[in-house]
């Protein structure tokens, strides 16, 4: 069975997307620690990012940097963090999550709720700074 991640890439479910390429795609989080937690994911299917070729794993890593940089530009924040956990969904993931202070990198605090028009006006503009 497709997971979640790739039922988006099929287009079979909605995302809030940011940046893609051939191979890689951004969306926002959700479910996001702050406003403009992104995640990035390669297209194909793959569990656990260490199980990604060489290639496609540095491939991956540099295009979060692009996206990073575009939610630096866009979401004010000290820092972009990054993180990798992979238990939520069995499909590679990066987590970015701008920053104001560590805590906010606690995957164990409260989700945001955030209204469809309030993601949608973060997509826009973490999209509109992605080069």
């Amino acid at each position: 069975m497709a997971s979640i991640f790739s039922r988006i890439i099929q287009g079979d479910l909605p995302a809030y997307k940011v940046a893609e390429n051939d191979h890689y795609l951004a969306f926002l989080d959700v479910f996001p620690l702050v406003k403009g937690h992104t995640l990035v994911i390669p297209k194909p299917e793959t569990d656990d990012i260490f199980d990604l070729s060489p290639g496609d794993f540095s491939g991956l890593f540099a295009f979060a940097q692009q996206v990073g940089l575009a939610i630096r530009a866009s979401i004010p924040c000290v820092k972009v963090g990054i993180a990798v956990v992979g238990l939520e969904v069995p499909h590679a993931h990066i987590h970015l999550v701008p920053l104001q202070e560590i805590g906010d990198l606690n995957f164990m605090r409260p989700k945001l709720q955030l209204a469809p028009e309030e993601m949608e006006i973060i997509r826009q503009k973490i999209a509109g700074n992605f080069r």
